[in-house]
């Protein structure tokens, strides 16, 4: 059934390519703001016929459309190469969870040739201070060309109706302008759909309630996206191949606490805690919803307030990713005996979903080892219907 619907997608999108393609007036390069090139991975897949291409984001990103358009797309244009597809897109999920799980999830086969990154949506959506999003998305940047040097990083920005309303107004949007000063500074190209979409609407091709639709594109959204990322790639691939790739030099970092060696840590304590319960392969209770990696996966599990777990990690940030459910509580925590400051783990979306979400509980810390206390309260959001807290990962930052 499902390779059925991805068929019908498929067929759907190619007859859209023909009627965009002849209702379209504006040009999409004009929203393509082009710095470094592609040279990198071109070389890797016309000359050694191996490539490695990995896409990084939320909902957009990981749900079929654009992104499989891409790949093919890709594999048309160097028709002799082996290609490894990398789908690292985790719905809800921005700069801060991509930089923590991108040793996981992004270079879970090997070294990344070609990244393409999309954070705007849900940075926005999920409210991060900008500090946040600077520390996340040069983080990605960094750990990427750490990881291999000659990595090519493409960075785009989705629309939704805030960035829509912001353009309208002579503005750019803020998180847009973050994620733009990283790009800058590591002279990497970026693909404006979000200011390309608003210019489209406002020029008369389309319109928002009846085509595009949503945030999460129709059919008739994701080929547009579709359209502007092969224009780019059109003109960035295959265009003066060298014969050997070039690692430029990693620039100062813009934030030295960007967390660029960001790393997930399950929970794994060699003796029981007080109030807190292994979970071997938890599930919850109540039958609500649940995300992929965060169902029938170990889990500890806190419901009593005042027992305190305790992580030691060596760096300068640590957090916690949990399951935010119905029952998400309200807890307190510590790091190296500072005052305890509390955080309610109930999101505007736990009422019918076990949510993924990544709590950064200290950044800009002194690099070096550190250790973080946790405990429950015996408060709860009004909203919530329980104390609990369902840990899936420990994180921190290493040092670079």
């Amino acid at each position: 059934m499902l390779k059925m619907k991805r068929i019908m997608l498929f067929c759907f999108i190619f007859i859209l390519e023909i009627n965009f393609s002849i209702g379209q007036t504006l040009d999409s390069k004009n929203y393509h703001t082009i710095r470094g090139s592609l040279k990198n991975s071109s070389q890797k897949f016309e000359k050694e016929k191996v490539g490695r291409v990995a896409f990084l984001g939320g909902s957009i990103t990981y749900g079929p459309g654009w992104r499989d358009s891409v790949c093919n797309f890709i594999q048309k244009e160097f028709p002799e190469t082996k290609f490894d597809f990398v789908n690292a897109g985790v719905p809800s999920m921005g700069s801060t969870p991509g930089a923590f799980r991108f040793e996981n999830d992004v270079l879970k086969n090997g070294k990344v040739d070609l990244l393409f990154l999309e954070a705007a949506v849900n940075d926005d959506t999920n409210q991060m201070a900008p500090t946040e999003i600077s520390r996340a998305m040069e983080g990605i940047v960094r750990h990427a060309k750490i990881a291999n040097p000659t990595c090519d990083i493409v960075i785009m920005h989705f629309v939704d109706p805030g960035k829509m309303e912001s353009y309208r107004n002579g503005k750019t949007p803020a998180v847009i302008q973050l994620h733009e000063k990283v790009a800058e500074h590591y002279h990497i190209s970026t693909i404006n759909l979000a200011k390309e979409v608003t210019g489209r609407i406002d020029a008369g091709e389309f319109d928002w309630e009846n085509d595009f639709k949503d945030l999460h594109p129709s059919p008739f959204g994701q080929n547009i996206y579709t359209q502007s990322i092969k224009q780019f790639l059109k003109s960035a691939l295959k265009s003066d191949v060298p014969e050997k790739q070039t690692a430029g030099v990693m620039p100062e970092p813009l934030d030295k606490y960007s967390y660029s060696k960001g790393i997930l840590v399950e929970p794994n304590p060699s003796k029981p805690i007080k109030g807190w319960k292994m979970v071997d392969n938890w599930k919850p209770e109540d039958g609500k919803n649940t995300r992929f990696n965060y169902v029938n996966v170990p889990m500890l599990v806190g419901e009593y307030p005042g027992k305190i777990l305790k992580f030691q990690f060596k760096g300068n940030a640590v957090g916690i990713s949990v399951a935010a459910g119905p029952d998400a509580g309200i807890i307190e925590y510590s790091i190296d005996d500072s005052d305890w400051k509390k955080m309610d783990l109930f999101t505007q979306w736990s009422k019918n979903l076990y949510l993924p979400w990544f709590y950064t509980l200290g950044s800009g810390l002194k690099s070096g080892k550190h250790t973080l206390q946790i405990r429950l309260t015996d408060e709860k959001n009004p909203e919530s219907a329980g104390n609990k807290c369902v840990l899936r990962y420990f994180y921190f930052n290493a040092p670079e």
